[in-house]
């Protein structure tokens, strides 16, 4: 082994003993909170606009604006930004409970909790939306399968980066 193949090894274990950087708990669920309102929150345009759902993206920022304003250019934007919020604010709550649960399943169980908030009580107490009665099938499911991968979205991403689930990824090769 030459001088050179003896540096690279030194130095390939140096890399191996230092300890991996720390991520930042809340700055990562903010992003991952800003993303699922980007993301989720351009998927659920889609979905309404395509009428799978009679419930638009804004329907978080319903009970602060009239029915005139949400129906505007305007309106549309601000509902998207409320949606960031509230995505925003779920990130940070399930970093802050659960982003040491492993797997998926949490990350499903979250999101069903939240449509289940918003859709069973607190949705139609605030004037989001109609009492779930009152809403056709495609409306319901569209609108739960919508927020499953929601919450899967932001707690696997959160639970994937603070929890081993990293270590049991294959590791490529150093060439």
């Amino acid at each position: 082994m030459g001088d050179w193949d003896r540096h690279r090894e030194q130095e390939r274990d140096r890399e191996r003993e230092r300890p991996a950087p720390r991520t930042n708990v809340w700055a990562f669920s903010l992003q991952i909170g800003l993303f699922a309102g980007l993301i989720w929150g351009a998927v659920k345009i889609g979905a309404s606009y395509f009428k799978f759902t009679r419930i638009n993206s804004g329907f978080v920022a319903k009970p602060f604006f009239t029915q005139a304003y949400m129906n505007s250019t305007a309106g549309f934007w601000t509902g998207w930004l409320a949606f960031i919020a509230f995505s925003l604010v779920a990130a940070l709550l399930y970093a802050g409970l659960f982003r040491k649960i492993r797997g998926p399943w949490m990350g499903l169980v979250y999101g069903a909790s939240w449509w289940a908030l918003l859709y069973l009580l607190f949705g139609p107490v605030m004037g989001m939306m109609r009492r779930i009665d009152r809403l056709d099938w495609n409306t319901i499911v569209t609108d739960f399968c919508f927020f499953l991968v929601w919450g899967l979205f932001i707690g696997y991403s959160i639970s994937f980066e603070f929890t081993d689930e990293r270590e049991r990824e294959p590791s490529s090769p150093i060439s």
